[in-house]
């Protein structure tokens, strides 16, 4: 039943991958292009920003491990390391987890529209300190470090 093998000649990572990591990409370049906004506006920009990052990091930690157990199971391979109770459970965890990332990706989608139905703000956010600064940029590069990574895995 899962989506591997002759049945399945796609692999749905081939569309997830880039999509997802066009989103954060997107994510952040709103953050990015609305960062001197007051921070009434701007946590609408950082929670799709930070969120999809989590998101992805989730999907990486907990899925990916999950799927290919639950597939070695599922085919009998000689890599099946869990039982068939441990399979159940684990695919009742898989579902409550999918769960959270919808959660997590509804609320994703739903803040920058808030944003976007906010008026402009006539005043700008002060000058962030350099020590703020220097910690944004390094945020940003360990973010553009895991989409590369994220991608090189198609």
């Amino acid at each position: 039943m899962m989506p591997y093998g002759k049945a399945w000649p796609v692999d749905t990572g081939m569309f997830f991958i880039p999509f997802s990591a066009g989103m954060l990409v997107a994510g952040f370049g709103a953050l990015i292009g609305g960062w001197r906004t007051p921070w009434r506006y701007r946590w609408l920009l950082c929670l799709p920003s930070l969120g999809i990052l989590l998101l992805l990091i989730l999907t990486v930690v907990a899925f990916w491990p999950m799927n290919a157990a639950l597939y070695y199971h599922g085919i009998a391979s000689t890599k099946d390391t869990i039982t068939d109770a441990q399979s159940i459970a684990m695919a009742q965890r898989w579902v409550t987890l999918d769960w959270v990332r919808v959660a997590g990706a509804t609320a994703a989608f739903v803040a920058p529209l808030r944003a976007l139905t906010l008026p402009w703000p006539q005043d700008a956010a002060p000058k962030d300190p350099p020590l703020v600064r220097v910690a944004l940029a390094l945020a940003f590069l360990g973010v553009a470090a895991f989409v590369v990574w994220f991608v090189s895995n198609l």
